[in-house]
């Protein structure tokens, strides 16, 4: 609680300049801000299985990275609105999150969410929060080690990942021939992997190794393989809302300013996840220097 009200001294002392950008009045709020003045709520979409970013606990609670940087969000978003906010959860997948954003079921998605220039067209994003790219799990002992070891493997992927759209590229491309299992969540495609229906599971590294850090049967599995994709991560919201747009980039160049961005980084890949796991993956040069970055003040 200590944490969160020193975050809420820091945001609001930041965000100074909102008060001339978004009118304290409701009837001059516009897009998110005004709904969540009217309805006293905003909604975020969250992943069951997006290990750190966005993942449920013991209670059926969504945590993790992404989900802390949202609740930094909401409170710069009451500070806006000038009233306490109730938050609605519902869980997305990676097929309908951004459809759940773009038709306002949800006014933030807060996952493990890759921004380009395609989605740029339906959603917005927030300054980039981590970055990723794809790679293969299997099973230790297997013989794939490359993605050209994949030619004619039956290989999970998760619906409406850009990593389905990379291994596509790929197998076409190369002519590799291979079988994807498309599942709906990233919980099932390594269970295909664990229950040898699939030879590799291709996602985000990062996702890989937070599966495999939950896993009774760590020791099992491996990460192989070079990147073959360049994956940089954002908080989406509704295109076109220019008044939130300016709460979320605000809220990040504080976030950064301050060091909460490198403590939450610290506490969900360096230090024990509530499972009494760690990922251990130190925070990487492109993400530190992005962050530098973002910390200093627009002129």
């Amino acid at each position: 609680m200590k944490r969160i009200g020193m975050l809420r001294l820091a945001l609001a002392a930041g965000l100074t300049a909102l008060a001339l950008a978004v009118p304290a009045h409701a009837q001059e709020l516009t897009g998110t801000l005004a709904k969540a003045r009217e309805t006293g709520a905003i909604t975020i979409g969250y992943r069951e299985s997006s290990v750190p970013f966005s993942f449920l606990n013991a209670r059926k609670e969504p945590i993790g990275y992404s989900i802390e940087l949202c609740r930094a969000l909401v409170t710069s978003i009451e500070d806006a609105v000038n009233r306490s906010l109730t938050i609605k959860w519902v869980p997305v997948t990676s097929d309908s999150r951004i459809d759940a954003v773009a038709s306002g079921k949800v006014d933030l998605e807060c996952g493990s969410t890759t921004s380009n220039l395609e989605r740029q067209k339906r959603v917005a994003f927030s300054p980039t929060m981590f970055v990723s790219g794809t790679k293969v799990l299997v099973k230790k002992g297997s013989p794939i080690k490359s993605f050209r070891d994949l030619a004619g493997k039956k290989v999970a992927v998760t619906a409406g990942t850009t990593n389905e759209k990379t291994l596509r590229e790929l197998s076409d491309k190369f002519k590799l021939g291979i079988n994807l299992l498309v599942t709906p969540d990233h919980a099932e495609s390594f269970g295909l992997v664990k229950s040898g229906q699939a030879d590799a599971f291709a996602t985000d590294d990062v996702l890989l190794y937070g599966l495999i850090a939950q896993d009774a049967a760590k020791a099992n599995y491996e990460v192989v393989g070079d990147f073959l994709s360049y994956d940089p991560y954002g908080i989406m919201y509704r295109k076109g809302d220019a008044q939130l747009n300016k709460v979320v980039v605000d809220t990040f160049q504080v976030l950064a300013e301050d060091g909460e961005i490198e403590r939450q980084y610290k506490r969900w890949f360096l230090r024990k996840l509530p499972t009494g796991e760690s990922i251990n993956l130190p925070m990487s040069a492109q993400l530190e220097t992005i962050i530098q970055t973002m910390s200093v003040k627009a002129e």
